[in-house]
């Protein structure tokens, strides 16, 4: 059933450097993603619409790929909407992709899984040019060991010791498809794909992982955090400007959710 007559659902593909705003959702009297996007769209289309993300990352965090999605009695094509919204976005927020897609798409329900990757600078000085993209780790980090931890995220488990907090989430089980961690020159990047994420869970999952990496703490102890189920063992909690949303996987591309591209 459609929500508002003569009005089709969109979604756009959107990147944004997060540093200044206040997590994705919105928020009274604070600048947010989802702010920022609402009032593009009522600029462009006089229409007061609320966005749908499929991931709403929290304040600081960093996205390449989120997925939004909207409604609109707008008829404009892709490349046209897509310049639009970039005109009256912030620098700080780009549209990459737009598509006129079914009534019944749902950008969170229909989404497989979610892919983020956290950035370290791991070198003995810091950066001037990564400072607000990366996490800086001075002290070298045992890869090899990391990476033979990550392989206890794998697949299905209760995620609870990794979360900050639960809120109304009542089943903690999130499957893991990958984790992965991969260094070129002085830059470490963890990639991990998930079919969803607890609050926090990536953030303490990196501050866990690095308590290995600098030998704090063994492999071993990493397996018995996570199967210990207990709430917020796992951390500290990583800054949120090392961590980036990097892709929104469907079952197919998103031009063919819809009868045409817009």
């Amino acid at each position: 059933m459609k929500l508002f007559d003569d009005a089709s659902k969109v979604v756009v593909v959107i990147e944004y450097n997060g540093e200044r705003y206040y997590g994705f959702q919105w928020q009274k009297s604070l600048p947010t993603i989802q702010g920022e996007l609402e009032a593009a769209i009522m600029r462009l289309t006089g229409e007061s619409r609320r966005v749908i993300a499929t991931s709403r990352t929290d304040a600081g965090v960093h996205a390449k790929g989120q997925v939004i999605s909207f409604w609109t009695k707008s008829n404009l094509p892709a490349q046209t909407l897509v310049k639009a919204l970039n005109y009256y976005l912030p620098q700080d927020i780009v549209a990459k992709e737009a598509y006129r897609v079914a009534e019944n798409f749902n950008v969170r329900r229909d989404a497989m899984s979610r892919e983020y990757e956290y950035y370290i600078l791991n070198r003995q000085v810091r950066s001037p040019f990564a400072s607000r993209l990366a996490y800086f780790v001075s002290n070298p980090l045992n890869l090899s060991a990391m990476n033979e931890a990550c392989r206890f995220l794998e697949g299905e488990h209760n995620f609870v010791s990794f979360a900050t907090f639960l809120g109304k989430i009542t089943n903690p089980v999130r499957t893991v498809y990958e984790a992965k961690l991969r260094k070129k020159g002085n830059w470490v990047a963890f990639r991990i794909i998930a079919n969803s994420f607890l609050p926090h869970q990536v953030r303490n999952t990196v501050g866990l992982l690095l308590k290995v990496g600098l030998n704090r703490i063994g492999v071993d102890d990493f397996r018995q955090i996570l199967d210990a189920k207990r709430l917020g063992l796992a951390g500290p909690t990583a800054p949120a400007y090392g961590l980036c949303l990097t892709k929104i996987n469907y079952p197919k591309p998103l031009a063919d959710f819809g009868n045409e591209n817009l």
